[in-house]
């Protein structure tokens, strides 16, 4: 029956009415066409049973197109009408997704094309419009894509990927992610080569939209490395290293571009003394300022790198599949070891070779097989040599012992850096032999970097760079390995590189001790106001002693004082004898000892003022080596009983008052400089730790200033990143010649007015009148006009009488 004949028999007009137009009508009045949609759902029915039929009596031809066209065609068109209306006829047609998913799960391989395209066509609306879970349908799909329909397989991969990915938009539901992934991974560990390949697309192309970015994602691609197929091996190691780039083409473009681009720009915090900008921009000739502008930005952009790529270190936007491996130390042996037994070619080989050593850079492995299989293919005709030296570069790390590489080492410098070698090798060796001393330093000695250095010398721009740049890294690592005149002006000139196994503990916040740098630097600057106070009181005491007889006389007890001090073997005074002795001593002077010291004053007056000179120069040294001495004797001379002597002793006695003032203020001074226990807690607040920011940054900019833009990375920092090939090779711009310059020359004055001489530039007005043109027509007063004709007329008066009378020397003929 046909669909005019049944719509008349449904009692309406067939008159220009077909599936698009009843379909639309569905969608607008579904309660009114429920007959017309039993008599189509029918239809389909009864063309899926025929077309079965003919299926199951082998009527269709080897070209996979039915031998009644009509029918597929029927067929196809019915069921497109039906996914399109199936949501407004839930009941009615419940059935109709799993007859649909079922049909193609058994006749997919016997359909033709274009009936099969149409069919999955149908069955991804139903599952978009959430009718079908994808979960129940992603192992058709996955099957559909191995079935050798290139147009077929597009679409089923973009509905798998589209679908995954819109699920996971708004919120992921682990265990559904979870039931798929497991769909995926056990197509992948199949011996079928077709749908262990499709799966590993699938998966790859997940993970690289970052829709599963999770450790089971990331290991199963990375035991596909380990599949019997070599084509799934080879995929999946070609994945690995190309993500590898992408991820470093990331990082190039985002140092390129501007913060203009990034919606939420990080602000990164450079602080540049203002010292250094206004040298840059006010001081020298144009070229030094021109010389010191660079520099500036050479460290604005050093700093601003650095602070960029810790801030992304803090958190962790760096993702590899790689950093995900749960056994990175098992997948690096079983790789390492299917590399010493397969039979592929060399290309396979080397990418396994990347993959090896980008495990064991970036996770800091110990295979110390390694290094000894890579020396056999280190030679400089080998092909592809610098991404051979590169994965050794990148399997070197500081928890390597340096014995285990020194023989693969020894043989990069034998041969590559040597006077038989070409300039080309002798540059990519000495790059390689910097890039792993960067990583290990202690394999090189003073004699071979020595010998190396000596190329600097070399006409060849690529070797002479190359060694400067090895002169540059030991200046930093370790200077004392250079020869005096190589060193330069070194950061810190006993810096040596740490012994293998050394570790550094952080026993306290990170830069505490610059906030502690800055708390000393404030009390300083306090202590200098304290000092002037003390100061100011040691000028009024000594004006006040000058005049009191306590202070001019002294007692013979702090004679005695100061002489038993002097008996001392070492001449230095005893910690212990002041601390116990000299308190009773005061007290003992300062009572009973009175009288004797009148009547020794009688017998000696004469010879005291030169003992209390000799004495007060000893008390000086007492002063300098112990504190509390100069306290006792301080007390002494404040306790003693008043006595005049005689007025020749009065120099002496004030010399005494002076020190004494200056022991007290240097106590006073130390007194201030010990922190009190409540500011020293141990407990910083949120102003503490931007503080500390800040001083990191001052210091940053201090240093790149300093080394001009170059710090040595850390081990963390070298493991994260990857080595780039082409950096190891000798990129020396070459020499243009006449027709190249002229044409860089013709290309600069394009924009630009024909060439004018400066004078006439500044001629040239483009505003209004100057300065010195105002002047002249300025109103002045009368008085003002008079003075000024004054003045001139007296001026070439005076001109005029001194013309002619300057003495020009005697005639040679008077």
């Amino acid at each position: 029956m046909s669909m005019a004949d049944s719509l008349s028999a449904s009692g309406r007009s067939s008159e220009k009415l077909s599936l698009q137009s009843l379909q639309s009508k569905m969608k607008i009045d579904p309660e009114g066409y429920e007959t017309e949609l039993g008599l189509v759902y029918n239809q389909f029915k009864s063309a899926l049973d025929l077309f079965q039929q003919q299926a199951a009596l082998s009527f269709a031809s080897s070209s996979g197109v039915c031998a009644d066209p009509t029918i597929y065609k029927d067929l196809s068109d019915r069921a497109t009408f039906l996914s399109h209306v199936t949501p407004f006829y839930p009941k009615q047609l419940a059935e109709f997704p799993a007859q649909l998913a079922e049909f193609l799960k058994s006749s997919a391989r016997t359909l033709p094309s274009g009936l099969r395209c149409h069919v999955t066509q149908a069955l991804i609306l139903l599952i978009n419009r959430d009718m079908v879970d994808i979960s129940e349908t992603l192992a058709l799909f996955m099957e559909l894509q191995t079935l050798g329909d290139r147009t077929l397989r597009n679409l089923a991969f973009t509905h798998v990927i589209h679908s995954i990915r819109r699920m996971n938009k708004k919120h992921k539901n682990e265990a559904k992610n979870r039931a798929l992934q497991n769909i995926l991974f056990s197509l992948l560990q199949q011996d079928d080569e077709a749908r262990a390949k499709r799966a590993l697309i699938t998966l790859c192309e997940l993970h690289r939209r970052k829709v599963w970015f999770d450790d089971r994602t990331a290991n199963s691609i990375c035991m596909a490395c380990f599949h019997s197929s070599s084509r799934i091996m080879i995929a999946a190691l070609s994945f690995l290293l190309d993500y590898e780039k992408i991820e470093d083409n990331d990082n190039d473009d985002s140092d390129a571009s501007s913060g203009e681009d990034d919606p939420n720009p990080r602000t990164a915090q450079v602080v540049i003394s203002k010292e250094s900008i206004y040298k840059a921009h006010n001081k020298g000739t144009v070229a030094s300022k021109k010389k010191k502008k660079a520099k500036l930005q050479r460290a604005i952009r050093s700093m601003k790198r650095q602070q960029r790529l810790s801030s992304e270190n803090n958190n962790s936007n760096y993702y590899s599949p790689f950093n995900h491996l749960k056994d990175a130390q098992g997948f690096a042996e079983r790789l390492f070891s299917r590399l010493q037994t397969c039979n592929e070619r060399f290309e396979v080989k080397m990418m396994m070779l990347k993959v090896i050593a980008r495990t064991v850079g970036l996770h800091r492995l110990i295979l110390l097989n390694f290094y000894p299989f890579l020396q056999k293919y280190v030679q400089p005709h080998q092909r592809d040599i610098t991404n051979l030296l590169a994965a050794a570069v990148q399997a070197c790390h500081d928890l390597v012992p340096p014995d285990a590489v020194e023989p693969l080492f020894k043989q990069i410098v034998n041969q590559f850096v040597h006077d038989h070698s070409r300039p080309e090798a002798i540059a990519v060796g000495l790059n390689v032999i910097r890039e792993i001393c960067l990583r290990i330093p202690l394999l090189m000695n003073e004699d071979l970097l020595q010998d190396l250095v000596l190329y600097k010398k070399s006409h060849e721009k690529a070797v002479s760079l190359a060694a400067r740049s090895l002169i540059t890294l030991f200046r930093e690592v370790c200077p004392s390995l250079l020869i005096k005149k190589d060193r330069g002006r070194p950061i810190d000139p006993k810096a040596r590189p740490k012994a293998y196994g050394e570790v550094n503990t952080v026993s306290s916040v990170p830069g505490v001790e610059l906030l502690e740098e800055l708390n000393d630097d404030d009390d300083d600057d306090e202590d200098k106001e304290d000092s002037d106070d003390v100061d100011d009181l040691a000028s009024r005491g000594t004006g006040d002693d000058s005049e009191n007889e306590e202070m001019v006389s002294a007692s013979d007890e702090g004679d005695q004082i100061y002489s038993d001090d002097a008996e001392s073997e070492d001449g230095d005074v005893q910690d212990g004898s002041v601390d116990e002795d000299g308190d009773d001593a005061v007290d003992n002077d300062s009572g009973g000892e009175e009288e004797e010291d009148e009547e020794e004053d009688q017998e000696e007056n004469d010879e005291d003022s030169y003992v209390v000179d000799d004495e007060l120069e000893k008390a000086n040294v007492a002063h300098e080596t112990n504190e509390s001495n100069a306290m006792a004797i301080i007390n002494k001379v404040n306790k003693s009983t008043a006595r005049k002597r005689k007025f020749s002793d009065f120099d002496g006695q004030l010399l005494a008052a002076d020190t004494s003032l200056r022991a007290l203020k240097k106590m006073t001074e130390e007194k201030l400089k010990k922190p009190s226990s409540d500011s020293t807690d141990g407990i910083l607040s949120n102003e503490d730790f931007q503080r500390i920011k800040e001083l990191k940054a001052k210091k940053d900019a201090k240093v790149a200033l300093t080394r001009q833009g170059f710090k040595v990375p850390s081990s963390d920092d070298l493991s994260a990143k990857r080595v780039d090939p082409a950096k190891l090779e000798a990129h020396v711009r070459a020499k243009l010649n006449k027709e190249e310059r002229l044409a860089l020359v013709r290309a600069g004055r394009e924009d630009r007015e024909s060439y004018k001489s400066r004078i006439a530039v500044k001629q040239k007005k483009t505003g209004g009148e100057s300065n010195r043109q105002k002047e002249h027509k300025k109103q002045m007063p009368l008085a003002a006009k008079r003075a000024k004709v004054a003045r001139s007329r007296q001026e070439k008066k005076k001109k005029k009488n001194l013309s002619g009378k300057q003495f020009r020397g005697k005639k040679a003929w008077k």
